[in-house]
């Protein structure tokens, strides 16, 4: 119970040594992605159109109550805040934009075509009106300094979008054509020419012969709401009323202008808007100086009459104190009623201001109706004679309010400023482009890469699940009899996934005996030597669980370095199918084991001489249709039993268990089977079931070949091989 539990534990803790050890078993493949994508990074800067930004200043100032106590107002209401955020939806409104995008016509788009990926670099530090000349012989491109000035293109239908392709002409001429290849109008620059409902005016023209540009008309609404969304208008600081406008486009010069266009015509706007605000307000207030007007007139008669008739009574200290009091209260009663007027023009009586202003009044309200109740203690003189007092000084007030109210109005109506001023025009440096930003793009596609240089490595290292630890073979009970390393010579000739098997040159056991996986099958011929003191006879049958185990080279070069201990071997191909064991030994298929189990060949003419002496060797012959009949036919085992006695061992290659039964098959003539597992391929199931097959065919595995295990920095293959040989003289 412990055990498993440890075990259990020991699964799911993280091997950061593994970990680590994969990094550096794959540490050049990383730097190789690393490295393309650095080089891609730096490519793309390079190459990149850079974009320039044009920036603007603009200053939005407090605006002056119209009306007397309006600030007090606003006040009351909380709406003291700074109007930048209002502005800043006007600056970048259909009203702003849309007159820039009309005056500019920036609805109709002109580029010439470049050449693919280099032609924007290539065209580069040209000035415009200066041309560059074709290269490559491609003059249909242009190379910078080309220079397109539209006049007028109108369509049939104002609100449709169209592309076009213009074409230079010698002699300032050009023609146009549509999508479909089609000329739809053809003249010469200053001439408007007509054809399709298309009406064409250039004004300028300056490029090569041939060269051809792209025209797209756009509805101006779509181009207005593509600007607003590229004009950024933003805030400097809270309640500054300081907005800063940027305007990011591949032309500087085109980035200044169209932020120069905004700019202006916000400002227009702004002082047209502040004019007809104050005419208004000014109409208002010519129609309330009649009736104030005539309010004290009405006051001041009616003062003049008592006075006479009362012999000029005069006011008593505390019923002038008491007049102050109430003038400064009409004061404003009257001012919060002109302002009642005015608000009623402009919102409901749901409205937040308007209900402020009836709070306001009805606290003043109060405060007069105290100040009537003093008002009844005096005598009747006295009240009566500061009733036309105070008549006569709030009509006064009222009315002098008025007049200076009237002519602020009428200067502001008349006046061309506003409330909004520039206080940087715009401006762009067309030596800092703003976009791409080569060191960051750089560093983070740098980045970028070795993340999925990592990502990669530790998704294949998860997805494979071959066998890369001799003990999960010999879990399965069968002893691995040797492992083979993969060395540099055994990789220019093993067999790889998908490859062919050819070979240039002897094999490695000839060409390289002092080779690592040489070593190892000198160590395999030792092994089998004790192994098949108790075999049935001289036949080891080399097999695999699926095609690129390694089988074949590990027939050969056993076959090689056991007949080099003076043993007579006998090499077959016993793959009918897809045997390959010929190119690996350089020779031609020729007449072979095939040929001679369907009788149309003897022994002595199948049998070749091997790559080295003792070792003879029979190819797989002409690829029969019915491979698995004819091992299970009388013929091959008359053949076994013919080739037994004369040979010391025989070696038969077989094809994969799991892709046919012929493995099966020989395997019941054979004395030892070894199955070939290669390092990082193979699965640990896929071994299992190869094994179940053989058993449920009868055959004995006697135990495994661990093939092209390679150097690893943790885990099994950790432990190094070395070259153990003579010192060079």
């Amino acid at each position: 119970m412990t055990t498993k539990i440890e075990q259990a534990h020991d699964d799911d803790t993280i091997d950061l040594n593994a970990l680590f050890g994969t990094l550096l078993d794959h540490k050049w493949l990383i730097v190789a992605i690393t490295g393309c994508f650095f080089v891609a990074g730096v490519l793309y800067t390079v190459l990149a159109t850079p974009i320039y930004q044009a920036t603007a200043v603009v200053q939005v100032e407090q605006k002056t109550p119209s009306l007397p106590g309006l600030s007090d107002l606003s006040q009351s209401l909380g709406t003291s805040a700074s109007q930048a955020v209002t502005e800043i939806a006007l600056i970048t409104s259909r009203l702003v934009v849309g007159q820039t995008v009309d005056d500019m016509r920036l609805n109709v788009q002109v580029q010439p075509r470049r050449m693919p990926l280099i032609g924007n670099y290539l065209s580069r530090g040209h000035k415009p009106g200066q041309p560059g000349k074709p290269r490559f012989g491609l003059s249909r491109y242009g190379w910078g300094g080309e220079l397109v000035d539209i006049f007028r293109l109108t369509l049939p239908d104002p609100g449709m979008s169209a592309t076009f392709e213009l074409r230079a002409e010698a002699g300032g001429r050009f023609s146009l054509y549509d999508d479909d290849g089609n000329r739809v109008a053809q003249g010469a620059v200053g001439q408007p020419v007509t054809g399709k409902g298309v009406t064409l005016q250039i004004r300028q023209l300056v490029a090569n012969p041939g060269t051809r540009f792209d025209v797209v008309v756009q509805p101006p609404l779509t181009t207005t709401t593509k600007l607003q969304s590229d004009i950024v208008a933003l805030e400097q600081g809270n309640d500054s009323g300081i907005i800063g406008l940027t305007y990011n486009n591949a032309d500087p010069d085109l980035a200044r202008q169209v932020l120069e266009h905004v700019t202006r015509a916000y400002v227009r706007q702004n002082v047209e808007r502040n004019s007809a605000e104050a005419a208004s307000q000014l109409q208002f207030v010519k129609d309330q100086l009649p009736k104030v007007r005539q309010d004290l007139d009405k006051a001041q008669a009616a003062m003049n009459a008592f006075q006479m008739k009362s012999h000029s009574v005069d006011l008593s200290m505390q019923t002038k104190g008491l007049l102050d009091q109430i003038v400064s209260v009409e004061n404003n009663l009257q001012q919060l009623h002109l302002q009642e007027a005015d608000i009623e023009r402009r919102f409901t009586h749901d409205h937040p201001a308007y209900k402020a202003l009836q709070q306001q009044m009805g606290q003043l309200q109060a405060q007069k109706d105290r100040m009537q109740k003093e008002v009844g203690d005096l005598p009747d003189t006295q009240q009566e004679l500061l009733k036309l007092s105070r008549d006569v000084q709030v009509s006064g007030n009222t009315y002098t309010s008025l007049l200076n109210q009237a002519q602020q109005l009428d200067i502001a109506r008349a006046g061309t400023v506003g409330n909004v001023r520039i206080v940087d025009s715009a401006a762009v440096d067309p030596n800092v482009p703003v976009q791409p930003r080569k060191a960051l793009v750089v560093i983070v596609v740098t980045f970028l890469g070795g993340f999925l240089a990592l990502a990669f490595v530790f998704l294949r290292q998860i997805l494979n699940r071959g066998i890369e630890d001799p003990a999960l073979i010999e879990d399965l009970g069968l002893p691995v009899y040797a492992s083979v390393p993969l060395s540099p010579g055994q990789g220019a000739r093993l067999l790889g996934r998908g490859r062919s098997h050819a070979a240039h040159g002897p094999l490695l056991a000839i060409a390289d005996p002092a080779d690592l996986a040489v070593e190892s099958i000198r160590s395999l011929r030792t092994s089998l030597h004790f192994a098949r003191l108790e075999a049935k006879n001289n036949i080891l049958m080399i097999t695999g669980s699926s095609p690129f185990a390694g089988k074949t080279f590990v027939s050969a070069n056993l076959a090689a370095v056991i007949a080099q201990a003076g043993q007579r071997v006998l090499l077959v191909d016993g793959d009918m199918r897809r045997g390959t064991l010929h190119q690996l030994l350089g020779v031609r298929t020729g007449r072979g084991l095939s040929d001679l189990l369907v009788g149309s060949a003897a022994l002595a003419d199948v049998i070749q001489p091997g790559p080295t002496e003792n070792v003879h060797f029979i190819s797989r012959g002409q690829v029969p249709p019915n491979p698995s009949e004819l091992l299970m036919h009388a013929h091959f085992t008359r053949f076994i039993a013919s080739v037994v006695p004369a040979y010391d061992l025989i070696i038969i290659d077989t094809p994969p268990i799991l892709a046919v039964t012929d493995a099966a098959v020989i395997g019941h003539h054979a004395g030892t089977s070894l199955l070939v597992a290669r390092f990082g391929l193979n699965k640990q199931r896929e071994l299992a079931l190869a094994k179940q097959r053989f058993e449920q065919n009868g055959v004995e595995l006697k135990g495994a070949i661990f093939n092209a295990v390679e150097r690893r920095t943790a885990g099994y293959s950790a432990y190094a091989y070395y070259k153990y040989q003579a010192d060079p003289a």
